[in-house]
């Protein structure tokens, strides 16, 4: 059987704490399941205290996070850092979870490398495009462009 390789990317506390029990669920699932964590820092020390207090270690660390940075900023440093990633690794499904530039960046460099993505916590909406503001078009870029959609509520699933 086929190892199949799986990565999972997220760079906040709270894309940490949702990603720990899947994270650990795929390290536990079969030994034809090869699970790698892909971190961005986009919060450094309150994703370091969550990956501490679930004992997860990443196999990559971005540390993209600079003083005064901006959003385009924080986009460029996610693609010029996880491309070489997935073009080394080649795993077969990129997992990212929520809203953030993080998710958003990780799906289109997957998009990019032609590597099934698929989005936790998919179809969330306010209906608003700067409310929050980025999050909500993160959530819409990361959907169009997941191949699989993980939505924790039935209205979610319908958008």
């Amino acid at each position: 059987m086929k190892t199949i390789k799986v990565m999972s990317v997220f760079g906040t506390r709270p894309e940490a704490t949702k990603m720990a029990p899947l994270v650990r669920a795929l390290e536990a699932a079969s030994p034809h399941i090869s699970s790698k964590v892909v971190i961005s820092a986009q919060h450094r020390s309150m994703l370091d205290q969550v990956l501490r207090d679930f004992g997860i270690a990443a196999d990559y660390d971005l540390d993209i996070m600079r003083e005064g940075q901006t959003l385009s900023e924080t986009t460029e440093r996610v693609l010029r850092g996880f491309t070489p990633i997935l073009e080394s690794e080649r795993p077969d499904l990129v997992l990212v979870h929520g809203d953030t530039a993080t998710t958003a960046s990780a799906a289109l460099c997957s998009y990019y490398q032609k590597i099934r993505c698929g989005h936790v916590e998919a179809g969330l909406r306010t209906g608003d495009k700067y409310a929050p503001f980025p999050e909500e078009i993160m959530r819409h870029i990361a959907d169009r462009i997941s191949d699989m959609h993980f939505a924790p509520t039935q209205l979610s699933k319908q958008n």
